[in-house]
């Protein structure tokens, strides 16, 4: 199931190496949701982590993602794993209502 959001980057965690062969790198994606915006966190892993390299917070980005989730001693955890990056344009709000 493919999951896509559009938002504003608010945060860009370093890489952090969890062992010799895994690496993992999370970054929060602020998302508008009418008159309360969303704070969502996101995660890359292994080779993926190198996505964000050239994107800085403010920058408006669409991201692609699977939804996984696991049991750990009882209690449930969610993982919004990243697969695609893509830039987005800020689409301007203003209304000008010239006829020419």
């Amino acid at each position: 199931m493919e999951l896509q959001v559009t938002g504003t980057i608010k945060v860009i965690e370093p890489i952090k190496q969890v062992s010799d062969k895994f690496s993992v790198r999370m970054f929060v994606l602020t998302v508008p949701n009418g008159e309360y915006p969303q704070d969502i966190s996101f995660q890359l892993e292994q080779d993926k982590c190198k996505m964000l390299d050239h994107y800085t917070p403010g920058t408006n980005i669409t991201v692609k993602f699977n939804l996984r989730g696991r049991e750990y001693n009882g209690k449930y955890y969610n993982t919004l794993d990243v697969w695609s990056i893509q830039s987005t344009p800020v689409v301007s709000e203003s209304f000008d209502d010239t006829p020419f």
